[in-house]
């Protein structure tokens, strides 16, 4: 039987972005933002106080393949009008994780955690690139199903900067071996979500002794007829940000992204 939570997300396949950011604003869906808003630019979150943000903005810019940097908001402006038609990010995203003193919990709006320092950083997301993927007939097993992809640690260190640092982490998909060049020369057209993959099929180059046994996400069960694909990841800058164990620190819950009004396909303004 299918959860609620999957069936809320079928009901709202074919909304527009600002009528899905108005279900989130409402509380009514809390789960992933996969496959929703065809067409519109996904973004990772961060939200940081003014210092930290500086550090963690400059951190992005020199790990661009992973942490891709789209926008850097005004201290204390909660709203988003470069990206979207009011887009509130304290309460427009389907779910937050608030992190303080080391300890992580889920909460469904911000608005009681935002300060006048509090400064909002988008990266962009590679959900963003999946739509034109399966638009030339490209297969995602994860898509197809419902779930996530995977997502491992790797042996290669980020740049760091200030207290952000840490490895690269690398997002996987499963993709028929025949389609895995075309699936490179799509996504290398994304550079602001993540762009070419950096590894086909030998996991090992990245450290990786097992990939179905992910350090987030769900095992892909590669089959036969298919090849390993890996992607700098955004996990990336949330597992920094972990690491520098700060006071607080506001990210989007897995997989919930903020989805805004530009087009995937487009550089986003600077």
């Amino acid at each position: 039987m299918a959860t609620t939570q999957g069936v809320e997300h079928r009901q709202l396949k074919g909304a527009t972005a600002d009528s899905l950011r108005a279900h989130f604003r409402a509380g009514q869906y809390a789960g992933p933002t996969t496959g929703l808003a065809p067409g519109k630019l996904q973004c990772n979150l961060a939200i940081l106080s003014e210092t930290d943000a500086q550090h963690f903005a400059l951190y992005c810019e020199r790990n661009p393949a992973p942490c891709p940097l789209i926008y850097v908001s005004d201290a204390g402006t909660p709203m988003l009008d470069k990206l979207g038609r009011d887009i509130d990010v304290r309460t427009d995203l389907p779910a937050y994780h608030l992190h303080r003193n080391g300890r992580t919990r889920t909460v469904s709006d911000i608005k009681r955690f935002w300060q006048p320092d509090s400064v909002a950083i988008l990266l962009g997301c590679s959900l963003s690139f999946e739509e034109a993927l399966v638009d030339s007939g490209i297969r995602l097993r994860h898509l197809e199903r419902g779930g996530d992809i995977a997502a491992f640690r790797t042996n290669r260190a980020t740049n760091a900067v200030g207290p952000f640092g840490g490895p690269l982490v690398v997002s996987m998909r499963a993709v028929a071996a025949k389609d895995a060049d075309r699936t490179r020369r799509i996504t290398e057209k994304y550079p602001h979500a993540h762009g070419a993959p950096l590894d086909v099929d030998d996991p090992r180059e990245l450290g990786i002794r097992d990939i179905e046994s992910p350090d987030w996400g769900e095992p892909q069960n590669l089959q036969a007829d298919e090849v390993a694909m890996f992607w700098a990841c955004g996990v990336t800058s949330h597992s920094a940000l972990l690491r520098a164990r700060l006071s607080m620190a506001i990210t989007h819950a897995p997989g919930a992204m903020l989805i805004t009004d530009l087009p995937a396909d487009q550089p986003p303004p600077t």
